[in-house]
């Protein structure tokens, strides 16, 4: 896929533009919308280009003639001449340097036009001499911000975002699946656990032909470099920079190696030790009795029977108790994607979205949504164009303009309202009445102690005017770390309060993550799962949120936009 690639470019000239002595900002805004689009997309933008030409590239949001000519040039040349012509004059690593938290492209700049700092190994050098806590606008402090912020970017070096990795999978899948080469096929490994984070793919197929399958696969666009090729199995180096190894395995077999390439080791261990006690031998190729006769191999779930065991969704095979359920039968019927009716956590051009209320909505109501909440920055997050009550009043108007409008869809009146140092909130009660519901969140003063920033968020929380807590952690993937809280603390204040917990599904974000959504489980508290949309291809990330739920045992009863628009609204009044 081209997406991540062309969108880590766009991003890169909006960095590179902010820099000009011009006023450049409605470009640098557009980059980043398109930059934002792009990511989002589920399919490949060259196969949006390959069937609609550039007037299908024109016709995502936020993409006029401009950007579409240049990822049409990408796409058909691999070189984006604006990107170059910038990068003459910003020879800088943008892409890694403000990945780092606390780095945006004009603090990468300052330090490149007085330092000479290009890429992330100049910046530890300079680190390690303290050279940068001299430089005006820095001191000590950022100097120890920027030391942290290389230590979680090493720490995840191998590793990529699950929103990245999952859409190359299934193109793979996919082309496989066109070539006529393949019979079944399934990605596994952890993206078909759907960790927040993977460090290959793999991806199982069976054929009778084995050796086109692994000529196929090398000439394949996506491959950077064939690294081992066998003839049953090729693992390749992809150009996003992962690797992934693709099996080829027999008919009868394929459901045991989607089995054991599945679960984690603690999981795999533990059903192959069932299968021993019952006389039987698991592996990859399937389940032998005594005899040495395969007894079930075609299909994961005849596996599981056989062993007296219940199936259980993939996110589930961590080795998290899920094993001695499974033998009782009593398995948690998790939430599924089929079960979400809304979403509550959806962004417009009003604030830092690239698209209107109604695109926003009538894209929501294309995927089967019954109603979406918009939820836009409140003043704080200057840097998102947040909006202040004056200008909050005439944008709920608009929304109710725009339900007049509409059919088959409702939108709710939302904020996501910054909750302040104090633990106020950022727009007044009057606003707020207004409003079907609000989002509170932190933006700012990441850096607070455990206690101040927990008592911070409970007294948001204690206010009376929060119904969700939106990304409780604040964390970034790979980027930046959770702020600390006292998660046990705020857990039990959202259950005094009625605040319900939000797991935004942005694969960025996914927070709360599966691990706190265990704990959050045994309090009496709801969830919301949404998708922190700012483009309506990001309605389309519903799925990550929901199997992030799924990897912490959440059932649809617990989740509020399972629940029909009423109820919902009757939930919040109270």
């Amino acid at each position: 896929m081209y997406n991540s690639q062309i969108a880590e470019m766009l991003s890169e000239i909006a960095d590179m533009l902010s820099l000009d002595e011009k006023d450049r900002k409605f470009e640098v805004r557009a980059y980043r919308k398109a930059a934002l689009t792009i990511s989002g997309l589920q399919e490949d933008v060259a196969e949006i280009y390959k069937k609609g030409g550039i007037d299908a590239i024109m016709e995502l949001p936020g993409i006029g003639k401009g950007i579409a000519a240049s990822v049409k040039e990408y796409i058909e040349t691999g070189r984006m001449s604006k990107f170059d012509d910038l990068k003459k004059k910003y020879p800088l690593d943008f892409k890694s340097l403000t990945s780092i938290q606390g780095m945006g492209a004009k603090k990468a700049f300052k330090l490149y036009k007085y330092l000479k700092i290009k890429d992330v190994d100049d910046l530890k050098r300079a680190v390690s001499k303290h050279r940068i806590r001299d430089l005006g606008g820095f001191g000590e402090k950022s100097e120890e911000d920027i030391s942290k912020g290389i230590a979680i970017m090493e720490a995840s070096m191998g590793r990529m975002a699950l929103g990245a990795a999952l859409p190359e999978a299934e193109d793979i899948v996919r082309k496989l699946n066109e070539s006529g080469l393949v019979g079944r096929s399934a990605i596994a490994g952890s993206t078909r656990r759907m960790k927040e984070t993977v460090g290959d793919l793999d991806i199982l197929v069976t054929s009778s032909k084995s050796e086109k399958v692994m000529d196929f696969i090398s000439k394949m666009e996506e491959v950077e470099d064939v690294v081992l090729s066998g003839p049953t199995k090729i693992t390749v180096r992809l150009r996003i920079g992962l690797n992934c190894d693709i099996r080829v395995v027999e008919q009868d077999s394929f459901g045991a190696a989607l089995q054991y390439f599945t679960g984690n080791k603690d999981h795999n261990v533990k059903v192959r030790q069932i299968a021993i006690r019952l006389g039987y031998k698991l592996n990859e190729y399937g389940l032998f009795n005594k005899n040495g006769r395969n007894v079930a191999g075609k299909d994961e779930e005849s596996i599981y029977k056989k062993l007296g065991m219940e199936i259980m969704d993939p996110e589930m095979r961590e080795d998290r108790g899920e094993v001695e359920l499974s033998l009782q039968h009593k398995i948690p019927k998790v939430v599924q994607l089929g079960d979400m009716v809304g979403d509550l956590h959806v962004h417009t051009n009003h604030s830092d979205g690239s698209a209107t209320i109604l695109e926003m909505a009538n894209a929501a109501r294309e995927i089967g949504r019954k109603y979406i909440g918009i939820s836009d920055h409140s003043k704080s997050e200057y840097v998102a164009h947040g909006m202040d009550d004056k200008q909050f009043e005439k944008h709920l108007s608009e929304i109710d303009k725009a339900n007049e409008k509409l059919e088959g869809i409702r939108l709710l009146k939302s904020a996501e309202i910054d909750i302040l140092k104090d633990g106020s909130l950022d727009l007044s009660k009057k606003t707020i009445s207004l409003m079907d519901y609000t989002l509170a969140s932190i933006h700012t003063n990441l850096n607070m102690g455990r206690e101040e920033m927990t008592k911070r968020v409970i007294l948001a929380m204690e206010s009376g005017y929060v119904s969700i807590f939106a990304h409780p952690t604040d964390r970034i993937i790979n980027v930046r770390k959770p702020i600390d809280i006292d998660l046990d603390k705020v857990f039990q204040a959202a259950e005094d309060n009625g605040v319900i917990l939000e797991i935004d599904g942005y694969p960025d974000r996914l927070d709360l993550n599966d691990e706190n959504i265990m704990r959050a489980r045994h309090y009496k508290v709801k969830f919301s799962i949404d998708t922190d949309s700012h483009s309506p291809a990001h309605l389309s990330l519903m799925r990550y949120g929901v199997s992030t739920a799924k990897r912490g045992w959440l059932t649809p009863d617990r989740v509020v936009n399972t629940l029909g628009v009423d109820r919902l609204v009757r939930l919040f009044r109270r």
